[in-house]
């Protein structure tokens, strides 16, 4: 039975999970601003094309890292204390990508911004979870995905103001160092956020648990905590905490499942190599960074529309729906390609159709999904694992695809569009729908197939 606080959402709740959230648009710009700095990288140290695609990503190899080792110092110290972490982090990559003098030191910082967004990628999701009621969950944390494609549309528009204003030469540096600003906000944010009450309880301090509770406007604060605690005294008397066990067998693949083709997809290819994909079709650099601002701000559109359907339909239908959609708008970008008088304008509907379907779908989905799938015992391992397996299947594809997009062209969209019919075949055959499950209650047997 849900807790009496699931029938309203409070001011304080929503500015706690929009401060928190403040992590994922700091996810997307840094994720989205090196796709207008890959040419001007190449040429100022000399890369290759597999040279460039490491430096691409190195963020993301940092962010595998980030995303495997926060969920015990999260579950250990607390979400807060590991966003504040988080933000340091994106402060110093920020100004020292953006001073970086050689190749090794820009690769060293674009590491550090790597860590940050995989922790972030595991916290964000957990905390505005936790501060949420379940009748609200999936909006709330669906405000991190918004918060992350904001980012991503705010770093093509800076990019494309950039390259405008600053002289060739330095417009890059600018492109990375614009990241500070927001990074010192959420720095500044995370100083007045409270933990997470659900943290509190299960770690023995229910009187400040109740008190936080009682700031965000829980209904019935007392029940709650008692709600908390029997569910936890339950975990704990039936299972042992560790992940990888038959009894969380079930949640452990579908988190690993919805991670790897949220990325098979082709998203952060397309994200960070947008530019090149549009000149690839005959657009001109200037033409290419303004599409892709274009890219961004569907992106934002149809992640807010997501955010009025992911609670009234379920996770299950948006991922059906979104699947179908990708899939044809992927196959009619490779299509169009690979034709001997490839159409810019289908190549662009197509791209903008599949940023939209994306969006609206998977792109709101996963972190909702994962942070809710796992019961309390193991949600930090859990949310750990699933952004970890997303991040490493960002880091191959986005390492690869300018050497692949180089020796197959547009086959390579067609490949990601066969990824999304699987997508549709797995969500129908082993997905189970979590929506309107309360946290301490969510084992997989309240979730329905």
């Amino acid at each position: 039975m849900a807790a009496p606080s699931d029938a309203r959402v409070t001011g304080a709740i929503v500015l706690s999970a929009a401060g928190a959230a403040l992590g994922g648009l700091l996810f997307g710009f840094d994720t989205a601003v090196i796709s207008g700095t890959t040419s001007a990288l190449q040429a100022r140290f000399g890369l290759s094309d597999g040279m460039l695609g490491f430096t691409v990503a190195s963020a993301l190899i940092g962010t595998v890292l980030g995303s495997l080792v926060a969920g015990a110092p999260a579950d250990r110290f607390g979400r807060r204390a590991v966003m504040l972490a988080v933000a340091i982090c994106y402060v110093v990559s920020s100004l020292g990508t953006g001073l970086a003098g050689s190749w090794g030191t820009l690769l060293a910082f674009r590491f550090l911004g790597g860590l940050a967004i995989g922790a972030a990628s595991v916290v964000t999701p957990i905390y505005i979870a936790e501060v949420s009621p379940a009748r609200f969950r999936g909006r709330l944390v669906a405000l991190n995905q918004l918060n992350i494609v904001m980012g991503i549309l705010i770093a093509f528009l800076s990019n494309y103001l950039i390259a405008n204003l600053a002289a060739a030469e330095t417009a890059w540096r600018w492109m990375f160092g614009i990241v500070t600003l927001p990074s010192a906000l959420f720095l500044g944010v995370s100083l007045l956020l409270p933990e997470s009450p659900r943290w509190l309880a299960i770690h023995g301090r229910a009187p400040q648990a109740l008190g936080v509770m009682k700031r965000l406007g829980f209904l019935d604060p007392t029940d709650e905590l008692r709600h908390i605690q029997e569910a936890e005294a339950r975990l704990d008397r039936s299972i042992a905490p560790g992940l990888f066990q038959a009894a969380y067998a079930r949640p452990v693949a579908c988190a690993i499942a919805i991670a790897m083709f949220n990325q098979l997809s082709g998203i952060n290819a397309l994200l960070y190599y947008a530019p090149r994909v549009f000149e690839l079709a005959g657009a001109g650099s200037d033409s290419a960074l303004l599409q892709s601002i274009a890219i961004g701000g569907t992106n934002l559109v149809f992640t807010i529309l997501a955010l009025f359907l992911i609670d009234r339909f379920g996770r299950k239908p948006l991922l059906y729906t979104g699947s179908i959609l990708c899939a044809v708008a992927l196959l009619l970008v490779g299509y169009q390609l690979e034709s001997s008088d490839p159409d810019g304008t289908l190549i662009l509907v197509g791209l903008l159709g599949f940023i939209a379907a994306f969006a609206v779908s998977q792109g709101a989905v996963i972190w909702v999904f994962i942070s809710e799938v796992f019961p309390s015992a193991v949600r930090g391992k859990g949310q750990a694992l699933g952004s970890t397996t997303h991040w490493v299947m960002a880091a191959a594809i986005t390492w690869a695809f300018p050497v692949f997009a180089a020796q197959v062209g547009g086959w390579v969209f067609a490949f990601f569009g066969a990824m999304m019919l699987l997508q549709f075949i797995w969500t129908w055959k082993a997905m189970p729908e979590t929506n309107g499950v309360a946290l301490e209650d969510m084992d997989l047997g309240s979730a329905q197939a």
